[in-house]
């Protein structure tokens, strides 16, 4: 059993594509099959390699591994032009002459009239030997097909026009190519957007005109803003490899991606296993999905904290390198990982964070220092100065009894003295645990950037 994903390089890998192949993959993984990768790259003009790289990358970072492939259509141009000969030969297509002012003109003339604009096969009979190839489509009958998840689906062909197969340089256009690929690839389940559900009857009026066996369709419903619109970069990132660059988990993303359009009763979160084992297109809902991303930002959360270390330290380390942050010259950085773990929605969050450990700093967030470094916090952080400088056992449960010594000794709450002490380990206010990041962070750093502190109350103090 095959199933397929085959994007346009003609940008990035877009969620909602990310989407289609997802439920590919699925369908073959579940079937024990093969996940085929095509790259349908004959839209020479605005095709790029830029765009293929940056599909393959966004498969390969979503770990959606393909079985075959990837193939281009460029590769296969002279397999196109022997099917297309064929039909020619077999009065199945017919070459026609029209000029772009006369389809203009008809279209027009249609449409002012209330009907579907069509061609109406002008050069049907002319027997013509150049111009662009037009597929001679059958007059009579419907096409009627059992959709996998929009159901049966029935159209007549006096709604179809003799579609253009090949332009008049020879090149073959996307009708017939995906037809003649999907069939030389022994695609079984051709799973894709449901903007194309209005080429399916025309393609399988191409496959039973070449005398081939049909596979099954399944269209999946679009993906929708919160706006109800279609999605797009107005909502927020649309491309798979930005929500990398945003700190999110790929496993995270495919939960997300799941769940938009297919559920198994109320459950949120899925491995990957479970949602091999329990996907099935007959669960796929009929009605567009709505994209949130409080919701995958959550989710994401969620994988953050349970994902396994060895993974999170791969996944965390672009965000490292791209934050300049030198993990060398510091605590273990397992350590400091499960330290900020809980607290973290996404891994450029983490990263950010991660800096307190491994780089010093010579000022605070102004915002918050005005706030927390008011001149009674002064003998607050002496004391804590006072007392971490003498303390020899460097362990959280040590430097946590400190601090309740020095809320005793200054008769005030655990917030006088944790706040200033956070925001001095810190630079922003924004660390976890105080006594566990006080041993991560170690004495010498510690003491230095309580006594930088101090220094700020001392130059704001008048």
């Amino acid at each position: 059993m095959k199933s397929r994903f085959a994007p346009s390089p003609t940008g990035y890998l877009h969620v909602g594509g990310a989407r289609t192949a997802l439920f590919a993959w699925l369908w073959a993984r579940k079937e024990q099959g093969q996940f085929i990768l095509r790259i349908e790259d004959t839209d020479r003009e605005r095709s790029t390699q830029a765009s293929v790289d940056a599909i393959l990358d966004g498969m390969k970072w979503l770990g959606l591994d393909h079985d075959e492939g990837p193939y281009y259509q460029t590769d296969r141009f002279d397999r196109y032009t022997i099917v297309i000969q064929q039909l020619l030969e077999e009065d199945k297509a017919y070459y026609c002459e029209c000029s772009q002012e006369r389809l203009q003109t008809l279209r027009d003339e249609l449409m002012a009239k209330g009907e579907k604009a069509k061609y109406d096969g002008h050069c049907q009979h002319k027997n013509l030997t150049a111009g662009v190839v037009r597929f001679r489509n059958p007059v009579e009958g419907n096409v009627v097909f059992s959709d996998l998840v929009k159901g049966e689906i029935s159209v007549h062909n006096k709604e179809l026009d003799d579609l253009i197969i090949a332009r008049s340089d020879g090149t073959p256009t996307y009708n017939l190519t995906v037809v003649v690929d999907d069939h030389d690839m022994e695609i079984d389940c051709v799973i894709r957007g449901d903007d194309h559900i209005n080429n399916t009857p025309r393609q399988i009026n191409l496959y039973e005109a070449l005398g081939w066996d049909l596979p099954t369709f399944a269209h999946l419903p679009m993906i929708l803003g919160g706006d109800g619109a279609r999605l797009s970069k107005r909502h927020g990132a649309v491309s798979v490899m930005a929500y990398r660059d945003a700190g999110f988990l790929p496993e995270a993303l495919l939960n997300y991606l799941v769940r938009l359009g297919w559920s198994h009763g109320d459950q949120e979160v899925f491995s990957i296993d479970e949602m091999i084992r329990l996907f099935d297109l007959k669960d796929v809902n009929k009605a567009p999905g709505s994209f949130n991303q409080d919701k995958l930002l959550w989710l994401n959360q969620e994988y953050i904290k349970t994902a396994d270390m060895t993974h999170l330290i791969e996944q965390i380390d672009w965000h490292l390198n791209n934050q300049v942050i030198d993990v060398s010259n510091g605590p273990d950085v397992t350590r400091v990982i499960d330290a900020l773990r809980e607290r973290s929605k996404t891994l450029v969050e983490m990263a950010e964070s991660m800096k307190m450990f491994y780089q010093d700093f010579d000022r605070f967030d102004e915002k918050s220092a005005s706030k927390q470094f008011k001149p009674a916090a002064e003998p607050i952080i002496k004391a804590l100065i006072d007392h971490y400088s003498q303390l020899e056992d460097w362990s959280s449960t040590a430097i946590h009894d400190i601090v309740k010594t020095v809320c005793d000794e200054q008769g005030v709450g655990f917030g006088k003295v944790g706040q200033p002490f956070r925001l001095a380990l810190s630079g922003t206010g924004n660390a976890g645990s105080i006594d566990v990041v006080a041993e991560l962070v170690g004495k010498e750093r510690t003491l230095a950037r309580l006594k930088l502190a101090l220094d700020y109350i001392a130059q704001h103090s008048n």
